[in-house]
């Protein structure tokens, strides 16, 4: 019998004879194998779960290696908890005073609550006495009479106790009862009286302080720190004093003499203000001698010959003036928003006949009302002396204009600008956008005129000419300017200068001109933000916006017209300095053979006999104006020189002769140049270069037909700058090509 006890010696065991006990082995086979199956997932089990052990393992040894820190934030934990238990009864007593003050709130509100609905039945029993239907009563008999009678001389007698008792209020200036009173005259239906008083009492109160202050200017000493604008100051105390009113007695106008009456109270105040700020701006007028100074600029304006204002003089009195229109603007644009809200809230359910009635009622008061117009008169005289200081300083500029070395641009460029921002500042810190826009065209003028014109006669004087023509051409344009300038009789020497000065005036004016340019962009940028600003503070509206939006749009014009005679500078540069200097330098090109053999071809690889010195004459003659022009300037004249010298070299590539190796030479010198130019500018000169490209690679062709591989349907990505003329003339320029196979050509 088989051993059955070892399963390695059961399977090496021969089968039983067939028959004999074959069913028997088959079930130990059967549950040996699911032995063998369980014993193996034993094992896998056994290998994670030491796996997790060893996890588990490092776990706790970076428990252990924290236990310090454990141990330390368990102490401060222990030490805590008193502070908690302290926290813990604040805490408590915190949420005792919450409930005790919510306790005390709803108490008092309450009490609110009684007091409202007390006042609410007075006014009802009061409404319904003065409502009292008379005529019905009267026919109710004679004891009716007498107790209307007697009704009737009781309200006469309870309207005049009220009157007596507000004008006692006020002329003892006990404004607590002043508005108790007042908070009476609407309950007894004298809505209109009660306004006309306490409008009076408050009007008082103003032109009192008032002539307080215009008092205090006047006793000023020049010397104050706030002497050159004590005028807007008064004014703004004014305008301040007058919105304080508005601010604190507004709610009671509203409750007690319902919406819409806060324009009644505003109208009686606005005539007080009027007043008042006439009689400050008459002393500024008298003080700062306004009307003399305006008088003597117009003159100055009319007449050259009269004795001219020194325009720093009238630098104080143009802010001064701003500054007044400013805080005038302001004020009036609170009095607009507090009047608009006001008719809003009663005429919710209003008609439009009725709202745009009330909208008229406001502009007229706030557009027609002395204040306006006084501003108005004040800010139309600003403008003709604010023209005549910007157009005086501005001459003084050009006429003190210096050069310091090694700087690009001369000082009238930053001088003109600071004195234009200075201007058109002003005038928009006045917050008048009319006085903002007639500053921005009068500025646009100066620039467009004046300044341009004096940038205009600097480059008609030339740049030395180089050659013998260019130098007939630049004296006849010297002269031709020094006629101009002695018959508006003035004679300027500057024009007069060596050749190196007036190169460097050239230069200089060119890097002005472009300043200028750029200085007129950036101005306009920052109108733009400047006025947005105005513009969300309520202050103008569509037609201001349009009208200001012109004004910008001229201004940006005159920036372009900069930019014109910037590029008429360059042209004339190009053409006296560039043009007669390259030519010679291309022509040169006709006396190098590029008809030549192996020999010579090897020799013109280390003895270069025209690109290398062309490039050399390139770099020295555009070093001078690398120095001294502006990056920008000399961009643009580098790209004027290469389209120059592209043209050119075409001329006498078409007057030269070539053959195989002639072609590659060619080839080989118009790279080296193309990789220079690419290196002195940063436009893209390949396309100025690209018909000249071709012919190269024309002239580097093996035989006629070849071009048939770059042409037509086999030319791929390029595109072909050449005339089919034309590559048949750069074919011809081959001496080794036939023309016949050229004629026979098919492009």
């Amino acid at each position: 019998m088989a051993d059955l006890s070892s399963p390695q010696k059961l399977l090496g065991a021969p089968p039983p004879p067939e028959g004999v006990g074959g069913g028997r082995c088959s079930e130990i086979s059967t549950e040996l194998i699911r032995s063998l199956t369980e014993l193996q997932e034993l094992e896998a089990v056994y290998e994670r779960l030491c796996g997790e052990e060893k996890v588990v393992e490092r776990e706790l040894d970076a428990l252990l290696e924290q236990q310090n820190s454990i141990e330390s934030k368990m102490v401060a934990l222990h030490r805590m908890g008193p502070n908690l238990q302290l926290i813990e009864g604040d805490a408590k007593q915190l949420a005792g005073m919450i409930t005790f003050t919510c306790s005390l709130a709803e108490n008092v509100s309450s009490k609110v609550r009684q007091l409202d609905l007390a006042k609410k039945k007075k006014r009802k029993v009061v409404h319904r006495l003065s409502g009292i239907n008379f005529h019905f009563l009267l026919c109710t008999g004679s004891m009716i009479d007498a107790n209307l009678k007697l009704l009737q001389e009781a309200e006469q007698r309870l309207k005049t106790i009220v009157t007596e008792k507000f004008a006692i209020a006020t002329k003892e200036g006990d404004l607590p009862q002043v508005e108790r009173f007042f908070k009476i005259f609407p309950l007894l239906g004298l809505h209109e009286d009660g306004l006309s008083k306490f409008s009076e009492y408050l009007c008082k109160q103003v032109a009192s302080k008032a002539e307080e202050n215009l008092l205090l200017v006047l006793e000023t000493d020049m010397s104050d720190r706030r002497a050159a604008i004590i005028f807007a100051d008064t004014l703004t105390l004014l305008f301040e004093g007058i919105a304080r009113i508005v601010e604190t007695h507004q709610p009671i106008v509203e409750t007690y003499y319902g919406p819409g009456k806060l324009y009644t109270l505003i109208k009686y105040l606005q005539v007080e203000c009027d007043r008042q700020v006439e009689k400050v701006v008459n002393k500024f007028i008298k003080q700062r001698n306004y009307h003399q100074q305006f008088r003597h600029v117009q003159s100055n304006l009319r007449n050259s010959t009269t004795e001219k204002i020194e325009p720093r003089e009238l630098d104080p009195i143009l802010t001064e003036v701003t500054l007044m229109n400013a805080r005038s603007e302001l004020y009036l644009s609170f009095l607009r928003k507090r009047i608009s809200s006001d008719f809003e809230v009663g005429d919710s359910m209003a008609s439009e006949e009725v709202k745009q009635e009330h909208q008229k009622y406001l502009d007229k008061l706030l557009n027609n009302c002395l204040l306006s117009c006084t501003m108005q008169e004040l800010i139309g005289l600003y403008i003709t002396m604010e023209e005549y200081f910007m157009r005086e300083t501005v001459n003084k500029a050009v006429a003190l204009d210096t050069y310091e070395k090694g700087q690009l641009t001369s000082s009238m460029v930053d001088d003109v600008f600071y004195i234009v921002k200075k201007c058109i500042g002003r005038a928009l810190s006045s917050s008048s956008i009319d006085c903002l826009c007639a500053m921005i065209n009068l500025a646009t003028t100066e620039l467009e005129s004046d300044f341009r014109d004096v940038l205009c006669n600097k480059l008609r004087m030339g740049f030395p000419a180089t050659t013998l023509q260019d130098i007939q051409r630049g004296v006849t344009s010297a002269v031709s300017i020094m006629h101009s300038s002695l018959q508006q009789g003035k004679f300027d020497t500057k024009g007069i200068e060596s050749t190196d000065e007036a190169k460097l005036s050239f230069l200089v004016t060119l890097n002005n001109v472009e300043i200028c340019s750029e200085n007129i962009s950036t101005l306009k940028k920052t109108l733009e933000s400047d006025c947005t600003k105005l513009f969300s503070q309520g202050i103008g509206g569509e037609q201001a916006q349009a009208k200001f939006d012109s004004c910008l749009s001229d201004l940006a014009a005159v920036s372009s017209k900069f930019k014109d005679l910037l590029q008429e500078g360059l042209t004339e540069l190009n053409n006296t300095a560039i043009k007669p200097q390259v030519q010679p330098w291309i022509n040169t090109f006709l006396s190098v053979s590029h008809n030549i053999e192996e020999e010579e071809f090897n020799d013109y690889e280390a003895n270069d006999p025209w690109v290398q010195q062309f490039i050399l004459n390139l770099e020295q003659q555009m070093a001078e104006f690398k120095a001294g022009l502006s990056p920008v300037i000399y961009d643009n004249l580098t790209s004027l020189m290469t389209s120059f010298v592209a043209v050119e070299l075409e001329r006498v590539v078409l007057k030269s002769t070539f053959n195989r190796l002639g072609g590659l030479q060619f080839d080989k010198e118009l790279r080296s140049l193309i990789a220079y130019l690419t290196t002195v500018t940063t436009w893209t000169i390949r396309d100025k270069f690209a018909r000249l490209s071709q012919m190269a690679t024309i002239l580097n062709l093996e035989r006629v037909t070849e071009i048939l591989d770059y042409w037509g349907a086999n030319s791929g990505p390029l595109t072909w700058r050449l005339t089919p003329a034309e590559v048949r003339q750069v074919l011809a320029l081959r001496i080794d090509f036939r023309n016949e196979d050229i004629k026979r050509l098919r492009l």
